[in-house]
């Protein structure tokens, strides 16, 4: 039960990509908190300072920025470079801020620290190095045109002056980094925890990918290996209880060899069952198929289909889901034969199917006693069962979980002991049109 070749699963977003993503978010963040600095000191406070270049050196931000996300709409590719070269030149217009409102004895060379920690966070060890030692070199750069007379026409603040503004800006400025640094670093720890949930996810998917397939492989395998060996047991055995019945032999040893012939045809009949459940629906081709024509082929061959309770609502009958039409009927039909052989006879089994977001639910409800918590969490697990021997291989769960998975949907149970088992499985609805008419 595999999806179409040209289907391939989606591949989570890149560390780097997010990364950068979250970067471009915290520069907007930045990019406003300046202009209310630049704002409050130069209208507020009314300190000479000189705004159409900071303004300027804004829009530049701006422009960058801008720049930045239509480029990532477009790349196929992120790397590590792509983010240190913006904050490389994050640092330089922030020098450049620095120099024109104030330079060293500015609180705010406190974000120097901001960028630097921010690197270490998303560039490797050779790039944040390389930040570090661009920063440090920034810095000093401000001590250096400290004495160097601007060409602003702005007039200077005298000492006393600078480290009054310097002393009571230091809170505010090591607020703004903090809270920065805070909001980035948990963002970022968020989002990567997400794709870290995605890849496993992925892998386990993959690994439950691999095992259909193996189980495939064994069916047909045991199949080709067994059958004719299994053939030649039937015949001999028919053939030898013949001649025994003509020569007079007991009865009892007549019954002997009934008994291999019965257990003959019950391995072929496993071999059958594991070829059908594994492999024959491997490579079925996907259609879209109606709800009320799914629910139809699934009591079409279901032995007890009349204690089946269905409910299915006439708007929802019509709706589609897209897989694969035998596999989706064989999915749950044996999702309803687990229930039939769980409720004690005449108890019937409920199987309704109602919308859930952008999905169609179809719920199986048994009126059995119910699993174990511990029961519970194995079911599902490939050849596990608690039915008696010859009722089941344990494969039907984890076939429909896989199978549902590869659709886009899930499959969920839930069980109190004394109340039963429901089985929900959930398949997107197919179509735009219609998949935005489901109603919550």
């Amino acid at each position: 039960m595999k999806p179409e070749p040209d289907a391939p699963l989606p591949e989570p977003d890149s560390r780097t990509r997010i990364n950068l993503e979250w970067l471009l978010r915290l520069r907007w963040g930045v990019l406003l908190g300046q202009a209310v600095v630049i704002a409050v000191a130069a209208y507020g406070l009314e300190l000479a300072m000189p705004v159409p270049v900071l303004a300027a050196l804004l829009g530049l931000e701006a422009v960058t920025n801008l720049s930045v996300r239509a480029w990532l709409n477009r790349a196929r590719r992120v790397t590590e470079g792509t983010i240190g070269k913006l904050m490389l030149w994050d640092t330089l217009v922030l020098t450049g801020l620095l120099a024109l409102s104030g330079g060293t004895h500015n609180p705010f060379t406190t974000l120097y620290l901001v960028n630097v920690a921010l690197g270490t966070v998303l560039l490797p060890a050779r790039w944040t190095w390389g930040l570090l030692g661009f920063t440090l070199a920034a810095f000093g750069s401000l001590f250096v045109i400290q004495g160097v007379e601007l060409p602003v026409g702005l007039p200077r603040p005298d000492h006393a002056e600078l480290m009054r503004l310097h002393i009571n800006g230091m809170w505010v400025a090591f607020a703004v980094a903090a809270g920065f640094i805070v909001y980035f670093v948990q963002r970022v720890t968020r989002a990567l925890g997400a794709r870290e949930q995605e890849l496993a996810q992925a892998r386990a998917l993959h690994a439950r990918r691999e095992k259909v397939a193996s189980l495939a492989t064994l069916a047909a395998g045991a199949a080709h290996e067994l059958s004719t060996p299994l053939s030649t047991i039937a015949v001999v055995a028919k053939e030898v209880e013949r001649a025994l019945a003509a020569s007079g032999t007991s009865e009892s040893v007549r019954e002997d060899l009934r008994l291999i012939r019965q257990q003959v045809d019950r391995c072929r009949d496993v071999l059958v069952q594991m070829s059908a459940d594994a492999g024959q629906t491997t490579g079925e081709p996907f259609h879209a198929i109606a709800l009320g024509r799914l629910v139809e082929d699934t009591l079409a061959e279901l032995p007890g289909a009349t204690r089946v309770r269905v409910d299915v609502p006439a708007e929802l009958s019509a709706w589609e889901v897209h897989g694969p039409p035998r596999a989706l009927a064989r999915v749950l039909r044996g999702l309803v034969k687990n229930a039939l052989q769980a409720t004690p006879e005449p108890k019937p089994v409920e199987l309704r199917v109602h919308a859930v977001q952008a999905s169609a639910r179809l719920e199986v409800r048994d009126g059995g006693p119910g699993m174990p918590a511990e029961v519970l969490a194995r079911a599902g697990e490939p050849f596990f069962t608690t039915k008696a021997p010859g009722e089941g291989m344990g494969l039907g769960l984890f076939l429909a979980r896989t199978l549902a998975e590869q659709l886009g949907g899930s499959l969920e149970l839930r069980s109190t002991p004394g109340q039963g088992t429901t089985a929900s499985l959930a398949l997107p609805v197919g179509g735009g049109a219609r998949a935005a008419e489901v109603a919550p």
